[in-house]
């Protein structure tokens, strides 16, 4: 029943988002309280469901605030770093470049934003991919009249296939629960992940085709190319300050990738520092806040918003049915092909629980079954992160909506718009593993 009711409650969510009936946000809120009194009421007939107490709902909801929390801090502080930055003019030299280089071809701006998104994407973290990228693509996208969604498609698509790496997340869970280097991991993987980039350009070039056919190229003169700015502020420009504030920014970069400090900590230290230089009139900084507080509002909700619905789809025991659930229907048979199915269920497993919830509690369980039939942890830890493009676009990863908020975009919009080529992306990474066996399609 409570495999029945986790399933049940991630449909009637992405039903409600994806049809506009509810905003991700009540959503996010009402739809898991909804089941989990459902849960508590149907107890008394259903012996599976008697530790679903009422009186646990709260503390079920404020654990999974609390582990989101950190998150929201990131955010929140990472966007009001990011739109500072913005404000003051720093990514004005890059649109202009990129808008000088591409010279009003759709064609061109498709292509570069897989290219910028691949780049970006090497420091491991989605939020701030998003928040780069968006930042210099988006004007150019306004500008030529583009589908904002084939943006945000490629941008996560790209984002997905470079989280593959050892400090995305993926690859380091699957390593540290089944005990292997990540290197052993991550090393194979990278001619199948090039196989899936090509993928990714190859449709950034068929989306562009067709963009450049519904717009034309627009002419862009060397003068318009030049007054560009991403600023929306012409008070809080500090064209005089652009060298400290990209110093600054690529101190920031290198000390997430290093780990000086926790994350939220140097988003904070980053955007005091960046008021305080940039702006050091008091009333200024107060607009500055204020001219983001909505930007800011709109992904942090979410965030906690989120919290309630994992932690009860985790305190309810959901997590852990849905997992037992969907493992039994595996027939034995099957056995030998553990390593594909291990691939093929990464994709709804990571799409409809967490990252945690799937490396932490049910690889380790595919990993024993596969043994028995001579597959090695490693190679089922290589199978386990072919479903990261299509993860991404679960309503569990924070940094998803900060993209679509960006990009202006609704969430349901873009799941309908990216799910069949995520799945596609998947599918490059599957078939390129397998053909160059980095794990096996069949073990005697």
């Amino acid at each position: 029943m409570l495999t029945f009711l986790g399933f049940a409650m991630v449909m009637t969510f992405m039903y409600l988002i994806m049809t506009k009936r509810l905003s991700p946000l009540i959503a996010l809120t009402m739809v898991p309280i909804a089941f989990a009194v459902l849960a508590w009421a149907l107890s008394s007939e259903f012996a599976s469901l008697g530790h679903v107490k009422l009186d646990a709902l709260g503390p079920m909801m404020l654990d999974g605030i609390r582990k989101l929390a950190p998150t929201g801090v990131m955010l929140l502080f990472a966007i009001l770093y990011f739109a500072v930055m913005i404000d003051t003019g720093l990514f004005d030299p890059a649109v202009r470049w990129i808008l000088k280089l591409v010279k009003g071809d759709p064609l061109k701006v498709a292509l570069g934003t897989v290219f910028l998104t691949l780049v970006v994407s090497l420091d491991g973290d989605g939020s701030t991919t998003y928040m780069i990228c968006v930042a210099a693509m988006f004007p150019l996208y306004k500008r030529l009249g583009m589908n904002p969604l084939i943006m945000t498609c490629l941008m996560l698509l790209s984002s997905g296939v470079m989280n593959l790496t050892p400090w995305g997340g993926p690859t380091a869970r699957a390593a540290s629960t089944l005990h292997v280097d990540p290197a052993d991991v991550f090393v194979p993987m990278i001619a199948p992940m090039l196989l899936a980039i090509g993928w990714l350009f190859f449709l950034a070039y068929l989306y562009g085709r067709s963009e450049r056919a519904r717009l034309g190229i627009l002419q862009i003169g060397e003068t318009e190319g030049a007054n560009v700015t991403v600023s929306q502020c012409e008070e809080a420009r500090r064209p005089h300050l652009r060298w400290f504030n990209g110093l600054l920014t690529l101190a920031l970069m290198a000390a997430l990738v290093v780990g000086v400090l926790p994350m939220p900590v140097l988003f904070m230290i980053a955007f005091g520092i960046a008021m305080i230089v940039n702006y050091r009139c008091l009333n200024m900084q107060k607009q500055r806040i204020a001219a983001h507080a909505e930007n800011v509002l709109a992904v942090v909700s979410l965030i906690f918003a989120a919290g309630i619905f994992t932690g009860i789809l985790s305190g309810t025991g959901m997590v852990d049915a849905m997992s037992k659930g969907l493992l039994a229907v595996i027939p034995d048979a099957l056995g030998p092909y553990m390593a594909v199915i291990t691939a093929l269920v990464s994709l709804p497993f990571t799409f409809f629980i967490s990252n945690d919830a799937f490396y932490f509690g049910v690889l380790p369980v595919l990993a024993e079954a596969a043994a028995a039939y001579g597959i090695s942890p490693v190679e089922i830890a290589r199978a386990s992160i072919v479903g990261q493009p299509v993860h991404l676009l679960s309503p569990l990863v924070p940094s998803t909506y900060l993209l679509v908020g960006l990009a202006k975009v609704e969430f349901g919009d873009h799941q309908r718009f990216t799910l069949k080529w995520a799945t596609v992306t998947c599918m490059f990474l599957l078939v390129g593993a397998l053909l160059l066996g980095v794990f096996p399609l069949y073990s005697r």
